[in-house]
């Protein structure tokens, strides 16, 4: 993988570059849509590359692992195969997920033991374990495994979870480094910062992922009920310790208001299953703001879902139909919706980039901050 930075933000740290993967170059700043489970729910391949226009997408080990399980996926070729996908995949390797799973999993020095949640079946992630699932998915960017620290988090406890992922980290690379792709294309490798919310842990986990000298650097345990004061608090701390030279990746992040104050703080990638879910809820994010079609005051609205949209089914259909399709639990509803959002969220980082580009980010964001975190 190769990063270049091409244009830098004269009022902020916002940057814009290119990312090269094995299967195509990638544009930051830019949003992945969660594909979790080898699909984004509710949209086509097609859709997702032409209406939504997404450069990469996400997908999840810890459920990639349990369904449809590495023997199918070695035999497909990959995930990239298997559901039809020649851009670049991001995988997360499944260390939030074991955190989410308090109460069905077991933490210790030598890694997770855990039940799945489909079915109370056992399992046991390792570091190295973990390594050797992301080879089997094949997605270009693989994600360390690490423990995700929940929020309030003592300080004792995020020093010492802190402590044993860097020792996590020093296994995953040496994985990395002993083993071989399982496909005829190369995997990049990125760390993940932890320390919760306490600057001093934040800064020693930053400058022990900066010494690994990866091509890419993550920021982890963030966008999990903190006050946004301190997700920014902590992202600028940490992308003043990153390589300035390396990609920056928020993870799990987020609104559209934070990922507008996030790339003035230096990060490049972001990823958040907020634009699909909220979609199925019938919440939909637009350039004005947030609406709830479900609301009463939509029904005999006439207007386009969203005038300025990319997405053609959003300047088509109307407030009034698409809140029809939700009355009546049409699974159509959410397809629009998903649709809606996330051709909002990559048009939001495709302008962002243009911003940047033009040396007018700041001014511009301080204007969008406002208008997309308004509900109408």
């Amino acid at each position: 993988m190769k990063f270049n930075i091409e244009y830098k933000d004269t009022g902020s740290n916002a940057r814009a570059g290119t990312i090269s993967t094995a299967h195509g170059n990638i544009q930051t700043p830019i949003f992945m849509p969660v594909g979790t489970q080898g699909t984004v729910k509710g949209v086509h391949q097609h859709e997702l590359e032409n209406t939504i226009k997404a450069q990469i997408i996400l997908g999840n080990t810890y459920h990639l692992y349990l369904r449809p399980g590495t023997e199918i996926l070695k035999k497909a070729g990959g995930l990239h195969k298997f559901m039809c996908w020649d851009k670049p995949i991001l995988t997360d390797s499944g260390g939030y997920q074991v955190y989410s799973l308090k109460g069905m999993r077991k933490i210790t020095e030598e890694g997770v033991k855990f039940q799945s949640h489909i079915d109370g079946s056992r399992h046991f992630f390792s570091p190295e374990s973990v390594m050797d699932v992301q080879r089997i998915i094949g997605a270009d960017i693989v994600m360390a495994f690490d423990e995700c620290t929940p929020y309030p988090c003592e300080y004792k406890y995020a020093r010492n979870s802190m402590h044993m992922t860097h020792r996590w980290l020093v296994r995953c690379i040496n994985r990395m480094n002993t083993t071989d792709p399982e496909y005829d294309f190369d995997q990049t490798f990125s760390p993940i910062v932890q320390g919760s919310t306490f600057p001093d842990l934040r800064k020693e986990s930053a400058e022990f992922i900066a010494a690994q000298d990866q091509d890419l650097n993550a920021i982890g345990g963030l966008s999990v009920g903190e006050p946004h004061e301190d997700m920014y608090a902590m992202t600028e701390l940490v992308c003043g310790i990153l390589p300035a030279d390396k990609p920056r990746y928020l993870m799990g992040v987020g609104l559209p208001e934070n990922i507008l104050e996030s790339i003035a703080l230096g990060i490049d990638m972001f990823d958040c299953v907020l634009p699909s879910r909220n979609a199925r809820h019938g919440i939909l994010y637009t350039k004005n703001g947030l609406i709830n079609i479900k609301n009463a005051k939509w029904q005999d609205d006439f207007s386009p879902i969203d005038a300025d949209s990319d997405a053609p089914t959003s300047r088509i259909h109307t407030k009034a139909y698409l809140r029809h399709l939700f009355k009546v639990e049409e699974l159509l509803a959410g397809q629009i919706a998903t649709i809606q959002n996330l051709s909002f969220f990559l048009w939001l980082v495709s302008e962002s980039r243009r911003k940047i580009t033009e040396g007018s980010f700041n001014s511009w964001k301080s204007q969008m901050v406002k208008a997309v975190s308004q509900r109408l």
